[in-house]
């Protein structure tokens, strides 16, 4: 048995357990996972309002509720499990209000470590055009109680569904559901959390431990509407803290919105907390980008390189453990091999030896060495990349560019061109590689670039699955090589077709106060593939999130306003800064942080081991500093 309820614009459909089967966005889309399409991860157990709590007298999941009692406007329920009660209201109408109360019926204090309520947004990649008309990206801060998500169509369109807390806090979320069968094309199970000290007591700036005495509760509401936007959205809030800028260099200052400035003298995270403690933000006070660079320049030619070896293997860039000191060897799982992104290293080097910065002859010597291990090892007569050293015959096209604009810094033209001309012949007018419109462009193969955009504007929203079914890394490259294209031959391109396709990118990212999140696209595989913890959930920031920042800059300016231009200034400014956070001082660096709570149970908000693929950020930085 389904009840539904008017929602607004749209419906709030209840089961008969009083759990939230499904919210009908008022275009018709699912807005919650379906148990009746996303079987594979979503059922009954984990419908929306169900949870669980840690306790220092036992632990409890809450399923079927003790008492129930429907009303017109909504529903009543209680769940009791030891010494604990939980009372949860549900009322609809024009907005959709949720109460919880957690009371302790007992003689005794209790602990509580985690509370957690599930809601489980439907945030999947079936393929391109399902998830643009059919799933949304939910957007999440937990800072307490300024706490608030916003859930918006996957294609940008309006309207979004946005949740605020309006009595009480919420200080951290997880995820559940990530395994390897549901892959990357499920990001999970969000659950809610007043706190998640039990588990992770550090995370997210720390998480409190809540105390109820005998005949004591806590009590927590948040309300839910409908916006056309999320300006729109924040225009009901009122947080009792932020800034508009998060991240600055050491000694710099950041104005808070209450009129207090902040600075540090030594870099790192940084978190604010409102004056009443109820609310925090998280900054950035970083060093300056050519200190980054060299230092990390630095590191990888003193430890991410296998001098143990006998040919020019030993020059290759390779993934090196923080924790034990050694690189990594790669074995089947490719996502460590001695090629693939780890071409951003060379890519780094260059950066920092074309500024003068540096050792130049060693820079020239180790570059020379990479060249030569890419001429023997990965790149044939006829142009192709190999995937890596010891995979021979096996091609992945994302490569192609990578290692062309790698010959290009050496002053390989030809060879740049050889491998991108190859790139087309192995089918590459149906794949959206990254760095292509720019490279095309700069290279004169114009005949591939307009092409190339004429197939994709053909495709509409159904875009080729790549090795995810739907993300941001296909569409910034598509809109990567549109606006190259544009701007080549701006009589074959209509900018219509950018000005549609936008929203899609901008629709990833919004703007929570944490520097890690603020305009950091959604990717949530990232540490399972490349992290030695080999932890799904989601990677804020990712240094392919520099991908929407090279988007923002290279924007078309007449087909925007002035105030969306200066808001994609801040939005790539944002961006690139946010990824600086994952290098440290030594010149080490993270591949992935993965920012939940908890994935699967698993303690999380940490920083994976491995320094793999991450330096693409700071080669973006770089390029962004040169263009300025």
């Amino acid at each position: 048995m389904v009840e539904s309820f008017e929602f607004g614009r749209g419906k709030v459909q209840l089961a008969d357990d009083g759990a939230v089967a499904q919210v009908l966005h008022p275009d018709g889309r699912r807005v919650l996972l379906d148990d009746g399409v996303d079987g594979t991860v979503q059922d009954s157990l984990h419908a929306w309002g169900k949870g669980f709590v840690i306790t220092d007298r036992g632990a409890h999941r809450f399923d079927a509720p003790a008492f129930t009692r429907w009303r017109s406007s909504g529903i009543d329920l209680m769940y009791q499990f030891g010494d604990l009660e939980l009372r949860v209201g549900r009322r609809f109408g024009e907005r959709w209000t949720e109460t919880y109360e957690l009371r302790n019926t007992g003689s005794d204090p209790v602990e509580v470590g985690s509370l957690a309520i599930s809601t489980p947004y439907r945030d999947v990649y079936t393929s391109s055009r399902e998830s643009l008309t059919g799933a949304v990206h939910a957007h999440v801060w937990t800072g307490g109680a300024d706490a608030w998500v916003w859930a918006v169509p996957m294609d940008g369109s309006g309207p979004g569904l946005g949740l605020q807390l309006t009595e009480g806090e919420l200080w951290a979320y997880s995820v559940e559901s990530r395994e390897p069968g549901t892959s990357s094309n499920i990001r999970g199970h969000i659950y809610l959390h007043v706190t998640d000290h039990a588990r992770v007591p550090g995370a997210m700036g720390g998480q409190p431990a809540i105390t109820l005495a005998p005949g004591a509760s806590y009590r927590w509401t948040w309300q839910l509407a409908w916006y056309d936007d999320l300006p729109a959205f924040h225009a009901d809030r009122a947080p009792l803290v932020g800034a508009d800028r998060l991240a600055v260099e050491v000694g710099e200052t950041i104005q808070l919105h209450d009129g207090r400035e902040i600075t540090s003298s030594e870099p790192g995270i940084k978190y604010v907390e409102a004056p009443d403690g109820r609310s925090r933000i998280a900054v950035l006070f970083h060093e300056p980008l050519r200190t980054i660079a060299e230092r990390r320049a630095r590191f990888v030619l003193d430890r991410q390189r296998r001098p143990e070896l006998p040919d020019s293997r030993k020059y290759a860039f390779v993934p090196y453990d923080n924790e034990s000191g050694l690189t990594v060897l790669s074995s089947a799982w490719r996502d460590w091999n001695d090629a693939r992104e780890r071409v951003g290293m060379a890519l780094l080097l260059q950066e920092v030896r074309d500024r003068g910065w540096g050792d130049r002859a060693e820079l020239d010597e180790a570059l020379a060495g990479y060249e030569q291990f890419v001429r023997e090892h990965l790149l044939d007569e006829h142009g192709t990349i190999q995937d890596d050293s010891v995979h021979q015959n096996a091609v992945r096209l994302y490569n192609f560019p990578w290692f062309a604009r790698f010959l290009l810094g050496q002053g390989d033209r030809a060879g740049a061109a050889r491998i991108l001309n190859r790139y087309y012949e192995l089918g590459g007018d149906h794949f959206l590689a990254f760095d292509l419109g720019p490279l095309l462009s700069e290279l004169g193969l114009h005949e591939h670039l307009v092409r190339h955009a004429t197939t994709f504007i053909g495709y509409g929203d159904e875009l080729p699955p790549h090795e995810v079914n739907y993300e941001q890394s296909m569409v910034a490259p598509l809109l990567e090589l549109l606006v190259s294209a544009y701007r080549v031959a701006p009589d074959q391109i209509d900018g219509a077709e950018l000005t549609r396709r936008l929203p899609w990118l901008t629709a990833f990212a919004a703007d929570q106060p944490d520097v890690r999140l603020r305009h950091v696209p959604i990717r949530h595989w990232d540490g399972y593939w490349f992290g030695r913890l080999r932890l799904w959930g989601d990677v804020f920031p990712h240094y392919w999130s520099a991908l929407s920042a090279v988007v923002y800059a290279a924007w078309p300016r007449e087909l925007v306003t002035p105030d969306e231009a200066a808001w994609l200034d801040r939005a790539e400014d944002a961006i690139l800064r946010a990824n600086l956070v994952s290098f440290a001082a030594d010149g080490s660096a993270t591949c992935a942080f993965v920012y939940p709570s908890c994935v699967n149970g698993q303690p999380a908000h940490i920083a994976d081991p491995l320094a793999n693929d991450q330096d693409w950020a700071l080669v973006y930085a770089l390029r962004r500093e040169r263009r300025q």
